[in-house]
């Protein structure tokens, strides 16, 4: 029970809006929300997770079936808001030293 709570700490944890914004480079993050072809312009640090998160669900992915699909399911990106949001609670003092020292993560 133990390690299946673990693994699946570890599972949500991958695609958590705050890793992806917080730990890996802006680069990856704009490609990230480039290939979801978002509709957000930036990500502002402060909060990023969560932005992210909200930006990733507002991004449409058109396939053979469906022309206006999402590439993420409403409650998981809930799911991972709520811990996004948690997480960015956590990090605020470094995050928004970020947003005053680099400004917001430009996604163009």
């Amino acid at each position: 029970m133990k390690t299946q709570a673990m693994l699946l700490a570890v599972l949500l944890l991958a695609g958590c809006g705050t890793i992806q914004t917080v730990v890996r480079g802006d680069k990856v993050t704009a490609k990230s929300l480039n290939e979801q072809k978002s509709y957000c312009g930036a990500v502002p640090r402060i909060y990023s997770g969560v932005t992210y998160d909200f930006c990733s669900l507002n991004a449409p992915l058109k396939n053979g079936l469906d022309a206006q699909t999402y590439t993420a399911e409403p409650g998981w990106v809930l799911i991972d808001a709520v811990m996004s949001g948690a997480l960015d609670t956590l990090l605020l003092p470094y995050t928004i030293y970020r947003q005053h020292a680099d400004g917001s993560i430009a996604i163009n």
